[in-house]
């Protein structure tokens, strides 16, 4: 084991990453609280401000998967499909398999200059969650409780929010609602059969309102849906103790 692997086992140097993501965030939280009287000035200018604040958060993440732990994310489409990349509004669906799936989403959006206006479709839970939360509430992501009767006016108005959004933006779905398990996957495939739909082998069956709705609501403005298969090499299931650890991993995306 080399000098720089045995750092990346020690435990102070994981306090030292989190001590320095933890206090930057909240700076960088306190910053975003300020920009707030920019709102009523420039809305713009808010928006532009609010997503070169969220790369500066989001970038050390993605620095941990990328750099720290050597993970290799390979991207596999059609080279018409690449020259558009960062250059459009779009919604990605995107399957919910692993637990560091969503850094996987930020590498590719780093990469193409949108991770600071990528946006995504989360839990309201989530908004109570110091740092990414709150950094979230300041880039107008939108929120919802997985209620429909409940979310339904929150979500069409959150996203029409969106309509006039400056940066090029990538929204994110997880259309599956929530991470795959094989107990999960027999319990929806009982529901797909009760339904006569058919049985999928590696997903979930898909929750249709908030694509529906994302994508009615946000006609005009996005050019396309990117449908993105993402899958780890050798079986793995990785984690994010694992990418804390250094432990490399091989990831591929699929994208149409």
């Amino acid at each position: 084991m080399g000098f720089i692997a045995f750092l990346k086992t020690q435990f102070i140097v994981h306090l030292l990453i989190g001590f320095v993501f933890v206090v930057s965030g909240l700076i960088i939280n306190f910053i975003q609280l300020c920009t707030l009287v920019l709102w009523p000035i420039n809305k713009q200018l808010y928006r532009r401000v609010n997503c070169r604040l969220a790369y500066s958060l989001w970038s050390q993440l993605v620095m941990l998967l990328e750099w720290w732990s050597g993970t290799e994310c390979t991207l596999f489409s059609d080279e018409a499909t690449v020259n558009t990349f960062g250059k459009e509004h779009v919604i990605i669906i995107l399957n919910h398999n692993f637990e560091i799936d969503f850094l996987c989403g930020w590498t590719m959006t780093e990469r193409f200059g949108v991770l600071g206006s990528s946006k995504v479709l989360a839990k309201r839970e989530l908004l109570y969650v110091p740092l990414i939360g709150w950094t979230w509430y300041f880039l107008e992501i939108v929120f919802c409780k997985r209620k429909w009767e409940e979310d339904r006016d929150t979500v069409i108005e959150g996203l029409k929010r969106l309509s006039d959004y400056p940066e090029y933006m990538w929204f994110l779905l997880y259309c599956e609602g929530t991470r795959f398990t094989e107990t999960k996957h027999r319990i929806s495939m009982k529901v797909a059969e009760s339904k006569g739909l058919p049985k999928l082998k590696y997903h979930l069956l898909p929750r249709t309102k908030g694509f529906t709705t994302a994508v009615q609501c946000l006609r005009g403005t996005v050019s396309a849906v990117y449908d993105v298969t993402l899958n780890f090499r050798g079986n793995k299931n990785p984690s994010l103790l694992g990418i804390l650890y250094g432990k490399k991993y091989e990831a591929d995306m699929c994208v149409r």
